[in-house]
């Protein structure tokens, strides 16, 4: 809020002048009936009016200056929240991603966002214009009947109480009910974007089940928070009116007996009238403050949360030269950090070397590391001891952002996003151009397809690329990762979507471009670990064998057996990962 202050201290301070404005009102009510109309001064009884009509004028005025003032600036604090919250959720490492769920994320970047901006448009505001307004109200109505006035703040004990207890037990209900409406958002993404799973196995109604169960929850809590509200409201609207009557009955007594001036009797009246929406706007206004403070709270989970070591700082020297590094993995270990304390280690010392230029195809049966261990290298995750080294400079050394300049990841799953063909590929390479696009295309042999879309490399490929088959999307991953010409490559099985024929070609473009990077490759087929100049057996988490393909065949009876059992299953289609049963 520090960009915005002067411009929301204006706001509360015109605001507050406007609604004390309001308190002048029934002084020149006092003025009129003690004055011209006990006395028939016709003239008088017109300016009385025409001072009321300015006042109300002039109070109408300032609130809507004081809209004008904070509409803009509040709407800049939301958009700069947002933004930094989009910033932060893209440099957290993916160990915070692999805990959080994308809808919680979703509300606190759209529902809790818009909470927080409509509580610092108009709450904020007039949880200080109520509290000086009822406090000079209440001096004003001392003044004139310090007894009436006495009378009248009598409620003020037990309603205070009553805030208490109602702060205590909203604020969880409305933690509660964001948290629901988060795994709300989670569910919807996940059924919209599992659509076609919940078609093909007739899920539907079992999803409808379990969405109307966390519906009725969201429910439930809900009317947990009006149940209570509507016992603030209701007791802020009971006591003062029970007091307001009490007041009247002893004032109309005292004009009676004579103690007390028929015009003191209305402006006290009107002074209460004025403050009455003041004290009944009580219980929404803690509400809100109560649902804005838990948005933050949830933002600020986000945005607490610490930053790979590092990843604030600038890239530092020249940009790498295009040629390939040596990569190492050094005694290195890893386990994902929401595992049991007892549970094995995904990685147990693995001791690697690839040297610049050289093709390692990575191989092993399910749940052997083989992900897990290509991911270390752009830092995707960092090892739990042991270290990986490019040209001999531990990679931890280096910022993310220059590491990432010169090693680019093909995933196993070729995510798309909602842009057309060329952006998508053009990701790959900051600096690439659509030549650069154009050629990768040809290398990931998707050049074909591409040009037969109806705006060619510039067709929009919708969410997740979903209007694409799976070879097709998985070539244009394999183009994103290569039309940068990075340094290092990894490929996560990068050709298990595509048919022979279409692989057989992919692999022939690919060779030119493994011969000028030093490569990774998960493999699961024979096909593809012959892309490579050697192969390394990942078993249990270590580094079982290393030779070529052929070495292993004749030597290592588990690759063998491995290979036998993949090579069946590509031949239908399948991806290779059943292998391990056969």
């Amino acid at each position: 809020m520090r960009q915005v202050r002067v411009r929301l201290f204006l706001a509360c301070l015109l605001a507050t002048i406007a609604s004390c404005l309001g308190l002048v009102m029934p002084l020149v009510l006092k003025w009129l009936v003690d004055g011209p109309l006990t006395s028939g001064d016709l003239s008088g009884i017109w300016l009385g009016g025409l001072v009321l009509v300015l006042l109300g004028a002039t109070e109408a005025g300032i609130f809507g200056v004081r809209r004008w003032l904070t509409a803009r600036p509040l709407a800049d604090v939301e958009a700069s929240m947002r933004e930094s919250l989009y910033g932060r959720l893209q440099r957290l490492p993916s160990a915070f991603h692999d805990r959080w769920s994308s809808g919680q994320l979703l509300s606190r970047g759209t529902a809790d966002l818009g909470q927080v901006h409509a509580f610092l448009a108009q709450p904020l505001t007039f949880l200080v214009v109520n509290a000086v307004t009822f406090v000079a109200g209440c001096v004003i109505l001392l003044e004139q009947q310090w007894v009436l006035g006495l009378v009248l703040l009598v409620p003020v004990v037990p309603l205070t109480v009553l805030c208490s207890w109602f702060q205590a037990r909203h604020v969880l209900a409305s933690r509660r009910a964001q948290d629901l409406e988060g795994d709300l958002t989670t569910l919807v993404e996940e059924s919209i974007r599992g659509i076609r799973v919940i078609k093909g196995f007739g899920r539907h109604r079992s999803q409808a089940r379990a969405f109307e169960k966390m519906v009725f929850e969201v429910r439930g809590v809900e009317l947990h928070r009006a149940r209570l509200l509507a016992s603030l409201s209701g007791m802020f609207v009971l006591l003062p009116e029970i007091a307001m009557g009490t007041t009247l009955a002893l004032g109309v007594v005292q004009v009676a007996d004579g103690t007390l001036a028929a015009g003191t009797l209305v402006a006290f009246l009107a002074t209460v009238l004025v403050l009455r929406p003041v004290v009944e706007s009580t219980g929404p206004l803690l509400a809100m403050c109560n649902q804005a403070a838990t948005a933050v709270d949830r933002y600020c989970e986000i945005m607490d949360e610490p930053l790979p070591t590092q990843d604030h700082l600038p890239d530092v020297g020249l940009s790498a030269p295009p040629r390939p590094a040596a990569l190492a993995f050094e005694n290195v270990h890893f386990q994902y950090p929401n595992a049991s304390m007892d549970a094995p280690g995904v990685l147990r010392g693995v001791d690697l070397r690839i040297e610049p230029g050289e093709t390692m195809a990575l191989v092993g049966s399910t749940g052997s590391g083989k992900t897990t261990l290509v991911g270390l290298v752009p830092r995707l995750y960092e090892p739990t001891a042991g270290r990986i080294t490019l040209d001999g400079q531990d990679i931890a050394d280096l910022p993310r952002s220059q590491l990432r300049t010169m090693v680019a990841v093909a995933f196993e799953d070729p995510a798309l996003f909602s842009a057309s063909v060329m952006e998508n590929v053009l990701m790959g390479g900051e600096a690439a151009t659509e030549t650069d696009g154009a050629w990768a295309l040809r290398v990931a042999q998707a050049d074909g397809f591409v040009h037969l879309l109806p705006s060619g490399p510039h067709t929009q490929v919708g969410e997740q690329g979903l209007t694409l088959s799976g070879g097709e999307r998985q070539r244009l991953a394999l183009a994103r990762a290569v039309v940068g010409r990075p340094r290092v490559l990894i490929l996560d099985d990068p050709l298990s979507a595509l048919d022979i024929h279409t692989e057989a070609a992919v692999e022939r473009a690919l060779r030119q471009v493994l011969a000028t990077t030093t490569a990774l490759i998960v493999a699961h087929r024979p096909s593809t670990a012959l892309l490579a100049d050697r192969v390394a057996l990942l078993s249990d988490g270590v580094v079982a064998a290393v030779g070529t393909h052929r070495e292993l065949l004749k030597t290592n009876p588990d690759y063998a057996l491995l290979m036998s059992g993949i090579e069946p299953l590509t031949l239908g289609g399948g991806t290779g990962k059943g292998a391990k049963t056969s």
